[in-house]
């Protein structure tokens, strides 16, 4: 196996830095949009991104939910193991509002698509944009883009990207995994 670090330490604060700037000349004070980060790997995107907003825009009010997706996505029936589902946290209203869903990597637009099902469970929004920290360009299999994108890798099916964050994996850092001999 070889690892490529694609980013990692500050450069990767500054990338969420980036990003909440980019929300902020589209959003203004939040009080029509709302964060929603897709389960398990984008609610620490969400979280990041939500407390970082709130440093910048102490006045104004950030809401920020989970979403879980997993009996919402196309191949859940093809899983041999029973599928433990995580929790869905969205305690606001949705409907009208301006939704900026994340998720840590954009490949093949599926968690996208099943995101955006399970979503209209909690009302109709306005308008619903994508933010992810990876978008991996390449292999989509439904036509989706992210609005507002971290880094872009061009990278092939038997590569992986493999984002760690400091709450849960204890450092910040996005990998670019290869097989020996790809």
């Amino acid at each position: 196996m070889q690892n490529l670090t694609l980013l990692d330490g500050q450069k990767f604060q500054i990338t969420i830095q980036r990003l909440c700037r980019q929300l902020i000349e589209n959003h203004n004070d939040f009080s029509n949009s709302v964060l929603i980060g897709v389960q398990p790997r984008g609610i620490y995107l969400a979280k990041r991104v939500a407390e970082e907003l709130r440093k910048i825009l102490p006045d104004s009010t950030i809401e920020q939910g989970d979403l879980d997706i997993t009996f919402y996505r196309d191949d859940f029936r093809r899983q041999g193991a029973p599928l433990v589902p995580n929790q869905t946290r969205i305690d606001f209203i949705i409907e009208g509002k301006k939704v900026i869903m994340m998720d840590d990597v954009l490949w093949t637009g599926r968690t996208v698509r099943a995101a955006m099902d399970a979503m209209q469970a909690f009302g109709r929004p306005e308008k619903v944009e994508l933010l992810a920290l990876v978008d991996r360009r390449y292999s989509r299999h439904i036509p989706v883009s992210a609005d507002y994108v971290g880094i872009e890798v061009d990278s092939i099916a038997s590569q992986k990207v493999v984002v760690s964050w400091k709450e849960t994996d204890g450092e910040d850092r996005i990998v670019l995994v290869s097989e020996s001999g790809s």
